[in-house]
């Protein structure tokens, strides 16, 4: 699970310039905001936060060229993820990524026009949009692990040694 002590720390926001309406229990924070809870950060140009449906129920949305959230994860690893736009909804704990959307998770990747990721469940829903890169497709890229890519290169270089012709056996007796 993604950094589960972090959504039991506390949300800090720090920026350049902070705008707060206490009626309306929004607020506007812009140029080089930074949203850190535990080891889960986000980085944009500007984010407005929704407070009106009281505390824990929050809903960041930050937006970027690009935006992006790293956290890291309890059993080792990490998740980075960018887009234009990145919802943050503090009561069900998903990531809504939307335009140029990528998500970095260990050894894998996935790019699409949209992606909705459930931090707490680690799920991922993808779909692509529009004419942009992989015509409108999901694209996922699995990498291999960095023990399987030495174990390939090992037995590559075995068989190139093996492809040698066999060279004439000296007899050691004359």
């Amino acid at each position: 699970m993604a950094g589960k002590e972090d959504f039991t720390q506390a949300i800090k926001v720090d920026s350049k310039f902070q705008f707060g309406d206490g009626k309306t229990k929004k607020s506007i924070f812009r140029e080089d905001v930074h949203i850190n809870q535990g080891s889960l950060n986000v980085y944009a140009d500007e984010v407005e936060v929704d407070a009106s449906k009281g505390e824990g129920n929050e809903v960041f949305i930050a937006t970027g060229s690009p935006a992006k959230y790293s956290q890291q994860q309890e059993l080792g690893g990490s998740i980075e993820a960018s887009a234009n736009k990145i919802e943050y909804r503090r009561d069900l704990r998903t990531l809504t990524l939307e335009g140029n959307a990528q998500l970095k998770q260990n050894n894998s990747s996935v790019k699409g026009e949209s992606i909705t990721f459930n931090m707490e469940l680690e799920q991922i829903v993808a779909q692509g949009e529009g004419e942009n890169e992989g015509n409108g497709r999901v694209i996922t890229i699995f990498q291999p692990s960095k023990k399987a890519a030495s174990d390939n290169k090992k037995t590559s270089q075995e068989n190139k040694a093996s492809d040698l012709p066999d060279q004439p056996k000296q007899d050691v007796n004359p």
